[in-house]
């Protein structure tokens, strides 16, 4: 039954929460206390129940601190996310727990399971390895107490985020360069004819791109990258201070070594290795492309540095001038309802899938939709997931996909997953819908990967469920999504004119697809900055202070630091893509890769689809990723096709 959002208060939320945790402890009080000789049925099988049982609280409490309208219920909601991990860290740490695992463990039974439970025993039994079991009881009283002070940290940098505000004041004519449809989106400003663009990805995206006047991009890009600077400094220095400490404790290196056990790459020594072999390549490319672009800005303003601020400019500039494709006129044929119906019917046509969308969604806001997804061939239910895709106060502030049902098998039977996707486009106005760049329609595709994700699962467990793969491959389904966004013949389907329900040309079909390349290296280079920053605070060697591994990151970009910003701030993936950004670029490979398939034997093969659907999405964290990979592929993964598109001739390790 799905749970009813448009009933909760802050007290509600908490006393749910309260009878969750308490029912929780009720199974591992079962599981510690069992006196029979120990099976799978009486103590992994308890463990289970309650984390089925969290997981589920989490989606109908917690998870509203990221989208609830009400800052009452989003404050409770953030304290009942701290407390839940709180309880999480604590149950790791206990030593009744360790030790009915560990009985269990060394049974027969247990030397005889196969399948979803033997990964359950082995990946609990890692689990309390890395909580210190194996380590003296002082040590692992202090990984305790980091651990939890490291939720609290999470909680307070997210909160920090999510609750900032600011605004860049601007007249009509500081707007040159955008259109009317952008301009009668803003706030009014306090002042007559003063408008406030705010630090929301639809007001700053185009507003960079598209805003002739330089030294308003830089002050908007500015504070863009300084959002919840001062806050949150303080948040992540400590925290990846209290990581080296843990990595101290189990007598690692850094961070990084101690956390990428449970990664693909498994130390930060193959993600060096791994950029080693592409940021040469990517680098000449890259200068390339930034001399292009500092022409034409000399030419402008006879400046001759390109910086942060100038480069999304030049860059559509140059699709503009180049390759006809003006990005405010491309978004004329991208309306969300047309992109959001073309992405159901393709991904209907490939997976084997309808999608009904359901009424009243009694979700937590008036904007948010809920969908229903059956078998096509059956019409049996598979799962349901809501879209929230408009800006609000107090919302979350970029794209991300959450489960807030997993799938898995419960008591009474399988337990169908419910997920939902969180997104900031353009909000319609009176009169004309919400109007997509292509890069939102591409954001979109990719959060929706994310969806499919969690809905296809078929997993029995609830720890392999819900995307629950190596965190460096997680982004790999939802990359591969964004390869049906640049091929023509899909954007065909539903790229019409708002107004017309004209097509969108061929000629500009052709055209954008054509560009989809343009300045890539420099784009690329990008998320090496970011990745290569991730690594400088967590992995070994690591800089004296937050603005040097700053400065020392921002070199791979080759643009200047953007002196007096402070972008860590705000880069929310400090927690929880800790030590693990690179894995953007990472999945990328095996997405590139697995695209190639469809590329063979057809973009939209439904024979394709459902092999990708059956022997990657539905099996999730059943398997290692690599071994999805290669049943998918029938071969060995390879980076070629990732190194082709790139123009990089060399081959990753």
């Amino acid at each position: 039954m799905l749970f009813d959002y448009t009933t909760v208060t802050a007290r509600s939320i908490e006393a749910a929460l309260d009878a969750a945790l308490a029912k929780a402890d009720g199974f591992i009080a079962e599981m510690v206390d069992c006196q029979d000789d120990r099976t799978f049925a009486n103590t992994l099988g308890p463990a289970e129940r309650a984390a089925q049982t969290v997981a589920i609280a989490y989606g109908q409490g917690p998870f509203l601190g990221e989208t609830s309208p009400d800052e009452e219920v989003r404050t409770a909601a953030r304290a009942l996310e701290e407390k839940l991990a709180k309880w999480g860290v604590d149950l790791v740490f206990r030593e009744d727990v360790y030790q009915a695992v560990a009985e269990y463990a060394a049974t027969d039974e247990a030397a005889s399971l196969a399948g979803e439970p033997t990964r359950l025993l082995e990946f609990m039994l890692r689990d309390f390895r890395m909580a210190g079991h194996e380590l003296a009881i002082d040590d692992r009283d202090k990984l305790k107490e980091l651990n939890e002070r490291l939720v609290e940290l999470s909680i307070a940098f997210s909160t920090n985020i999510a609750e900032y505000e600011d605004y860049l004041v601007v007249t009509r004519a500081d707007l040159d360069g955008l259109p009317d449809s952008y301009i009668e989106g803003l706030k009014p400003g306090e002042k007559p004819n003063t408008f406030c663009v705010s630090m929301d990805y639809p007001d700053v995206v185009p507003f960079i791109e598209n805003v002739r006047n330089r030294d308003l991009r830089e002050a908007l890009q500015k504070k863009f990258s300084n959002r919840a600077a001062e806050a949150n400094r303080p948040v992540i220095q400590e925290a990846v201070e209290i990581r080296q400490q843990i990595a101290d404790i189990f007598g690692v290196d850094s961070w990084a070594h101690h956390s990428m056990q449970l990664k693909m790459a498994k130390t930060p020594e193959a993600v060096f290795e791994f950029y080693d072999s592409i940021v040469p390549g990517l680098t000449t490319q890259a200068r390339a492309e930034i001399e292009r672009m500092a022409a034409l800005l000399h030419a402008d303003t006879g400046a001759d540095e390109l910086e942060l601020w100038d480069w999304r400019y030049y860059d559509t500039v140059l699709k503009r001038d180049e390759f006809g494709v003006d990005n405010q006129r491309v978004s004329e044929y991208l309306s969300l309802n047309r992109v959001v119906k073309g992405m159901f019917d393709l991904t209907s046509e490939m997976f084997g899938v309808t999608y009904t969308e359901v009424t009243p969604a009694n979700a937590w806001h008036e904007d948010v939709t809920l969908w229903q997804v059956t078998e096509a061939d059956s019409g049996n239910t598979i799962g349901h997931f809501y879209m929230d895709l408009f800006p609000r106060e107090g919302k979350f502030s970029h794209a991300a996909a959450w489960p807030l049902v997993p799938a898995h098998r419960g008591p009474d039977g399988y337990v169908k997953p419910v997920s939902a996707i969180v997104a900031n486009f353009p909000k319609p106005s009176p009169d004309r819908p919400s109007l997509l760049q292509h890069g939102d329609a591409v954001t979109l595709f990719h959060e929706f990967g994310h969806i499919l994700h969690m809905t296809f699962s078929k997993a029995e467990l609830l720890r392999f469920s819900g995307a629950s793969t190596e965190w460096d491959f997680v982004e790999a389904p939802s990359q591969i999504m964004e390869h049906w966004c640049w091929e023509p013949d899909i954007l065909r389907r539903f790229a019409s004119h708002h107004e017309t329900n004209e097509v969108m040309p061929d000629d500009l079909l052709e055209q954008l697809a054509a560009s989809r390349y343009l300045n890539e290296s420099l784009a690329k280079l990008r998320q090496v900055t970011y990745g290569m920053l991730d690594m400088y605070l967590h992995g070994p060697g690591r800089p004296n202070s937050l603005d040097e591994a700053l400065r020392k990151a921002n070199e791979f970009s080759l643009l200047p630091h953007p002196e007096g910003t402070f972008f860590l701030g705000s880069f929310g993936h400090m927690f929880g893509y800790d030590a693990g950004y690179y894995g953007y670029l990472w999945a990328e490979v095996f997405g590139d890769d697995m695209f190639s398939r469809f590329l063979a034997d057809g973009i939209d093969n439904p024979a394709v689809g459902m092999d990708y659907r059956n022997l990657v999405l539905a099996p999730n964290g059943t398997k290692d990723a690599i071994d999805l990979v290669r049943q998918f592929l029938g071969r060995e993964p390879s980076s070629e096709p990732f190194l082709t598109k790139l123009g990089i001739e060399q081959e990753t390790p």
